[in-house]
């Protein structure tokens, strides 16, 4: 009997980039890639294409996010972009003081203390009222029909799905979370390659948010349940906490980059990292990709930034200064001049790892959308809703519990968020949206894959297929295996700690759409690190 199922990878594989001239869906799991072109192909536009998405992936990639989570988005209209946040804020009941009464000196990552309210449902009812063709009902329809009838799991899924079984059995041991292990272990192990999961109660919640535009799980019977869930468990989430959230229409910012403008959502998020890394770096010229200089400057920029976001960033209304201010041109030469050629040691917190799905989309009529939804750290909470699929997030482990920190958990507050979503314009024309999905290497593949297209002139499957590094903290940086040895050695020689990593997972995971103005012709990239698709006709 042969067996078609190992995941081995022997040979070096290229991937092209997708052309499509009607529309296009890329993100990290085909099935989900697919339910958004189904959607097109009934007459849907670009932003009904990654709502679909969107919930599809709660089903079937349910290790980086969930109808619990969060969500962000960029879209293009009619030659306008506009910015979605909803980032659910905390409790209005915790507080540094209640988190510490509760014997703990610092946030945990998983249980009640961490969770925010859900705003991914929020974003999708928002999208689809303001800029949607089709009804929620049509919409979710895909993500309804794989909830019940169920889908065969693909590689990178099961094998971060075990992953997070293996760490949770051993974790959550209280009863708390017995509900995670009925829904996600229902065999009393993780699913593996090419075996069916479903879950009735993903369908139930998804049919619910469907038929009530949202309104269900902020208030209605989801609500209900979620609030009760956490009454009877000692949470501080009430349904109070879920009535007041709104997803929130922002101004996007932006730099100009060598002409073109990159474009990310304003704080509570960290897309200006990104950005003020670009600040720094368009002083500089950078005539080939593959030197020493190239990948020291990247490095240095990034760190500087990041110091930055560390410092500053939470929610923007509570910030002591402002993104103008820290995108300023003056701002980003004097932290320009404190690049030498030596490996610097920043100021800045320790980044870490999370679960996190971005999408891309792109119709006929030229409408785009940039969206990114997250868990936080995969699964998020460990808690799920009895009876619903609904996993909690676990958003407020990000939050500090230094009182005098900008970044302080309040009770009502909205934390730095790691998801960001990106943008490319030039003139007033869209160039599409893109995005690397992965805690903190946010920021960090946003600048590398924005410097493969601008400076490097690669296109979008290249910019994403291309070796990545990533700043982790103080002066250790970690590259993928198949980065240049010979500049990491040269890296090396600069004073940066160098580390070779096996294993791709940590270096996030993109997604590209372009399109040429002149034609209206899309062009796709998608993740090669993992189960990656670009759906297009």
């Amino acid at each position: 009997m042969h067996s078609f199922n190992s995941q081995s990878h022997p040979y070096p594989t290229t991937r092209n980039a997708t052309y499509a001239s009607n529309g296009m869906v890329a993100t990290s799991q085909p099935l989900a890639a697919q339910a958004g072109l189904d959607i097109l192909k009934k007459g849907g536009n670009a932003i009904d294409a990654a709502i679909a998405t969107a919930a599809c992936l709660t089903v079937v990639e349910p290790t980086s996010n969930g109808i619990g989570g969060d969500a962000f988005a960029l879209v293009w209209v009619k030659g306008e972009l506009h910015g979605l946040n909803s980032s659910g804020r905390s409790p209005k009941s915790i507080s540094i003081d209640a988190v510490k009464e509760a014997g703990h000196d610092e946030i945990p990552k998983y249980g009640f203390t961490p969770v925010t309210v859900p705003g991914a449902p929020g974003a999708w009812a928002e999208l689809s009222e303001r800029f949607g063709k089709l009804p929620l009902t049509e919409v979710l329809q895909p993500a309804i029909h794989y909830a019940t009838e169920g889908y065969p799991l693909s590689p990178t899924l099961s094998k971060f799905w075990n992953k997070a079984y293996e760490g949770f059995k051993t974790n959550l041991q209280d009863d708390v979370f017995r509900h995670w292990f009925e829904t996600f272990a229902p065999k009393g192990r993780a699913p593996k390659v090419g075996e069916i999961w479903s879950s009735q109660g993903h369908a139930e919640t998804l049919r619910s948010i469907a038929e009530t535009n949202g309104e269900s799980f902020y208030r209605g019977e989801l609500a209900e349940k979620i609030a009760d869930f956490s009454k009877e468990n000692g949470g501080y989430l009430t349904a109070e906490d879920l009535a007041e959230h709104k997803a929130e229409w922002v101004k996007p910012i932006k730099v100009n980059y060598r002409g073109y403008d990159v474009w990310e959502i304003p704080p509570n998020g960290q897309g200006i990292v990104a950005l003020q890394a670009l600040n720094i770096l368009k002083g500089f010229e950078f005539p080939e990709k593959e030197s020493v200089e190239t990948y020291h400057k990247q490095i240095e920029a990034l760190k500087l930034a990041f110091s930055d976001g560390h410092e500053h960033v939470t929610e923007e209304d509570k910030m002591k200064v402002t993104s103008d201010e820290l995108l300023s041109n003056e701002y980003g030469e004097l932290r320009r001049n404190l690049i030498s050629d030596e490996a610097l040691l920043p100021e800045a917190g320790e980044p870490s790892l999370s679960g996190t799905v971005y999408l891309a989309t792109a119709d006929n009529e030229g409408n785009m959308v940039s969206f990114i939804q997250s868990n936080y750290m995969g699964f998020g909470s460990g808690l799920v809703v009895p009876g619903t699929g609904i996993a909690l997030q676990n958003r407020g482990h990000n939050f500090s519990m230094d009182s005098s920190h900008v970044n302080a958990l309040k009770g009502g507050k909205k934390t730095y968020h790691t998801i960001i979503p990106g943008f490319l314009t030039k003139g007033h024309q869209a160039v599409g949206p893109f995005g690397v999905m992965g805690g903190f290497m946010q920021p960090q593949g946003h600048v590398q894959v924005i410097m493969n297209t601008i400076d490097f002139g690669l296109n979008p499957q290249a910019a994403l297929d291309a070796p990545r590094w990533q700043w982790q903290k103080d002066k250790t940086v970690e590259v993928e295996n198949r980065f240049p040895h010979h500049i990491a050695q040269e890296l090396a020689d600069k004073g940066h700690d160098l580390k070779i990593a096996l294993e791709p997972n940590s270096f996030g995971r993109g997604e590209i759409i372009w399109r040429d103005p002149e034609t209206g012709v899309l062009v796709g990239g998608t993740e090669s690190r993992t189960d990656g698709s670009v759906a297009a006709w």
